[in-house]
């Protein structure tokens, strides 16, 4: 098999790994090669971490920046008649699930000499970014939106992290970000593609979890996606290893308020339509462009699954069902729990099946404004 590297999966093109980059030449984003999976026996049993894993990446790293990220619990509810598995991703080390892909990305390039880096980020990403920064010796700088909540700029200062608040959209943060990138090297969770060889931890991770086989179907929030391909690069390379006989389902669970993906994939095309954006209570999806919207909808075709847009009243509803059961999640993670319900209503996941909803990050990072939708 030839030797990893960055691919363009637009043209083809491919980088070596050896350079730190985060786009093509063309400033297009990037992936990695495919790769050819592991077998049960290459799981590093001894480390109690997603680097237990760490066979399945492109290349050895040999002193990871690790806080014991990953191997996070998967508890099965009741949620009507489905008894769907909720996989709890607060408890890394940040409280959310970036931390699989930071953990990865900057592991590696931190070995190839990258000292600094910037993140453009309203949130979690920029949280993790900052921690993991910290705790690697690099120096991080986060382009964060100035409307972003205070306690979340606090997180990333507290790490040691320099701050810069940017005005307008979300999107104007990064494009900071890239006009900064000729000075400081642009360690993107969106762009980065080492990030995704984080995220697809979570594939092995439920594999081992079931017993090494693969659940019917999982729900997750997706905004920019980056937990959904991680799923999927992950299974393509346990079923090229052998390990499972076909891809899980894979649905996209978004606000109807900012839904990009679902309204592309309702049409059936895999270039952007439009919807109207307004605000939504799940920010951690307010994603208006996803960078890698063709890449998420070819895999949500090809793992069988789809999308489900959430209005605002039904993630509220499911985020206090979810309190109920004793989870407090972010509303973000309530949107992947509401569409069960719209799932199985039209018939996509059965009662019978195994089903997996990834909760993306804890409820205590957005207390201040669950209060009130509990009131």
């Amino acid at each position: 098999m030839p030797s990893p590297s960055y691919i363009d999966p637009l043209n083809g093109k491919h980088y070596s790994l050896d350079v730190p980059r985060w786009c093509s030449d063309e400033g297009t984003p990037l992936l990695v090669t495919p790769l050819p999976g592991i077998s049960r026996d290459e799981i590093d049993r001894g480390t109690r971490s997603l680097w237990r894993y760490r066979a399945s990446l492109p290349l050895e790293i040999s002193k990871p920046i690790t806080m014991g990220e990953g191997c996070t619990p998967v508890v099965e509810k009741a949620w009507g008649e489905l008894r769907p598995h909720f996989k709890l991703e607060w408890f890394n080390p940040t409280a959310s699930f970036k931390d699989r892909g930071t953990t990865v990305m900057l592991s590696f390039l931190r070995q190839l000499g990258v000292d600094a880096v910037l993140e453009d980020s309203s949130g979690n990403g920029g949280a993790s970014v900052s921690a993991y920064g910290a705790a690697g010796g690099m120096r991080v700088k986060i382009l964060a939106p100035a409307t972003t909540s205070p306690m979340k700029v606090a997180q990333m200062h507290a790490f040691g992290a320099e701050v810069q608040l940017v005005e307008g959209p979300r999107e104007e943060s990064e494009a900071e970000a890239i006009r900064q990138s000729k000075q400081t090297f642009y360690s993107s969770h969106n762009w980065q593609p080492f990030f995704l060889q984080g995220t697809k931890s979570f594939a092995y991770e439920i594999w081992e979890d079931f017993n090494f086989a693969a659940p019917d179907n999982i729900i997750m929030p997706v905004g920019a996606g980056s937990s959904l391909l991680g799923c999927y690069i992950g299974f393509k390379e346990l079923l090229a290893a052998g390990q499972i006989t076909r891809l899980p389902r894979l649905f996209a669970a978004q606000p109807l308020n900012c839904s990009p993906v679902d309204a592309s994939f309702a049409v059936g095309v895999d270039t952007p339509v439009d919807r109207e954006v307004k605000k939504t209570i799940a920010e951690g999806t307010a994603i208006k462009h996803p960078l890698r919207l063709k890449q998420i909808l070819a895999a949500l075709k090809e793992s069988g699954g789809g999308t489900v847009a959430i209005p605002e009243d039904a993630i509220i509803a499911a985020l206090k069902r979810m309190a109920r059961t004793g989870l407090f999640v972010e509303p973000t993670s309530a949107s992947a729990a509401a569409a069960l319900d719209v799932l199985k209503e039209r018939g996509a996941i059965r009662p019978n099946e195994r089903t997996v909803v990834i909760i993306s990050g804890t409820g205590i990072k957005a207390a201040g404004a669950i209060t009130e939708l509990l009131a």
